[in-house]
């Protein structure tokens, strides 16, 4: 015992009147292993449900971050203590610094401040697909200062949260994993109005993706200059990989107005010459 107190009581940095001992940082390891087995604790229980819904799921991984971030600052409170720095004098003594260290990091600010929003506002949540400037992405992870998601792709994208919470954001699974999407596509002036409607409901219908529950509709949008241009519209749980249905139907679409004739018009233009 008078072993381990003279090497509890060794000092490692004399500084004045300020003195490290090998106890103190006995103490900071003792706060920092307590923390984490906590937060080791408080995850297992919050997550212990393994059949428990992906909604709750997903809400349930929000509020553990937050806790997170607070059960860190009280320990880093008290690690600071523990070292003989009193916080409350150190935050009055630097005020100046800090205003001067939050100029030079207003944007790190911003995108802490904006994962705090996301994270207790529970708008974006993980496995969110959103479209963000015209890229779609599947959060994978919600930090503190920024976000991980995938795109379609499979190229991990590391986001900034601030981006997220300023720009106009499309959250395609926020609402229900059900989305109506559509497909545009012109076909000649000879063709049958009709027919060609039938044709690409059919098409939308056949894809083992599409909800055939939901109503599949093809309608005519407009009178183009070369074409008559046609919208398809259809529901379907399919929203990461969008794009692959999209491509599927078109072929489909492709392959049926070949067996009927049904030409897909280039852009035309006539020219009449005048002469004197």
């Amino acid at each position: 015992m008078e072993l381990v107190k003279k090497i509890l009581d060794f000092e490692l940095l004399s500084l004045e009147e300020y003195s490290l001992k090998v106890s103190t940082l006995c103490m900071v390891l003792l706060i920092i292993l307590f923390t984490k087995m906590v937060l080791w604790l408080l995850k297992k229980s919050m997550f212990r449900h393994k059949n428990v819904e992906e909604f709750n799921e997903r809400n349930t991984y929000s509020l553990f971050q937050i806790i997170k971030y607070v059960i860190w600052v009280i320990a880093f409170g008290l690690i600071l203590e523990t070292l003989g720095i009193k916080v409350t004098i150190l935050i009055a003594g630097s005020a100046a610094l800090l205003v001067g260290v939050g100029l030079g990091l207003q944007q790190t600010f911003n995108d802490i401040i904006s994962g705090i929003i996301l994270l207790s506002e529970r708008s974006i949540r993980i496995s969110d697909v959103l479209e963000i400037d015209g890229d779609i992405v599947k959060i994978q992870e919600i930090g503190l200062r920024t976000s991980k998601g995938l795109n379609t792709d499979d190229i991990s994208i590391i986001i900034p949260n601030s981006l997220i919470t300023t720009n106009k954001v499309i959250n395609w699974s926020h609402q229900t994993h059900l989305n109506r999407f559509r497909i545009d596509i012109g076909v000649s002036y000879e063709s049958d109005v009709e027919f060609v409607i039938k044709i690409l409901e059919e098409s939308a219908r056949e894809h083992l993706e599409v909800d055939a529950k939901k109503t599949i509709e093809a309608r005519l949008v407009s009178f183009g200059d070369s074409s008559l241009n046609f919208q398809v519209l259809f529901y379907s749980s399919t929203i990461f990989g969008s794009d692959r249905m999209k491509s599927d139907i078109r072929r489909v679409m492709r392959r049926k107005f070949i067996e009927h004739n049904i030409n897909i018009p280039f852009p035309q233009m006539d020219v009449h010459m005048k002469s004197n």
